[in-house]
């Protein structure tokens, strides 16, 4: 049996991560596991209450899966919301907004990984990924500013590092990775698509597309690493 989950599954590349694993009918079970239950969802996909802000919410909704994964991709994030967007500066910190970042990109995938990475596969290859963004690497850094989302995306990335290598010790089959979907048409950039050339501003569904097939070339080997849509390797 092949199982596909994804959390996040309400958000721009969630939807199409769950819309493009239905569509290659090689699932015979896919969990979309979002806040609030989708408009809509493709035939024969299963939905799970889950919010990644809620600790108690993560730990119960595994609690509902009853058979191993094979595939796991935490979609969640926030750059932007009514309380704010990214800081351009030291002055713009703010601690109650770093800690809300916090909780959204590092703290909930983190506690994903820690109640979904065991229910991988064990006799089987299986894979476990988290969305992450090319911006969290500090080699990458010439730019600056977006403090919160930079150091949670970073933070999120060690996460992953790390949780691979224990990962390993079990499920030796099993890959863990951090992966980073390019700037995609959704809500969480629409601010700022602005200079961003027509092709390298992508669909959903393309990042999707691309996201998945990155998923499905990698082997145990490269476990831990942070991997863009081409398939290139991102520096920490």
């Amino acid at each position: 049996m092949t199982t596909a989950m994804v959390i996040g599954a309400n958000g721009g590349i969630g939807a199409a991560l769950i819309s493009a694993l239905a569509a290659s009918n090689r699932y015979t079970r896919i969990t979309a596991a979002a806040r609030c239950e989708p408009a809509t969802l493709p035939a024969g996909v299963e939905y799970l209450p889950i919010d990644i802000a809620d600790p108690a919410s993560i730990e119960a909704a595994a609690a509902c899966i009853d058979t191993p994964l094979t595939r796991v991709i935490v979609a969640t994030g926030i750059l932007h919301d009514d309380s704010g967007g990214p800081e351009r500066s030291l002055r713009d910190l703010d601690a109650d907004r770093l800690a809300h970042l916090f909780a959204i990109n590092t703290i909930g995938p983190a506690l994903a990984l820690k109640h979904f990475a065991p229910l991988l596969a064990k006799d089987a290859p299986s894979a476990i990924a988290c969305i992450s963004a090319r911006v969290g690497s500090i080699a990458d850094n010439r730019l600056g500013g977006w403090y919160g989302y930079r150091a949670s995306k970073a933070a999120l990335n060690q996460i992953v590092c790390t949780a691979a290598i224990e990962l390993a010790r079990t499920r030796p089959r099993a890959v863990c990775v951090a992966l980073h979907p390019g700037t995609v048409d959704t809500s969480l950039s629409k601010p700022f698509q602005r200079g961003v050339p027509a092709e390298k501003l992508f669909a959903p569904a393309y990042s999707a597309e691309r996201l998945l097939a990155v998923l499905d070339g990698l082997t145990p080997a490269q476990s831990g690493r942070i991997f863009a849509w081409d398939g290139a390797e991102i520096v920490p």
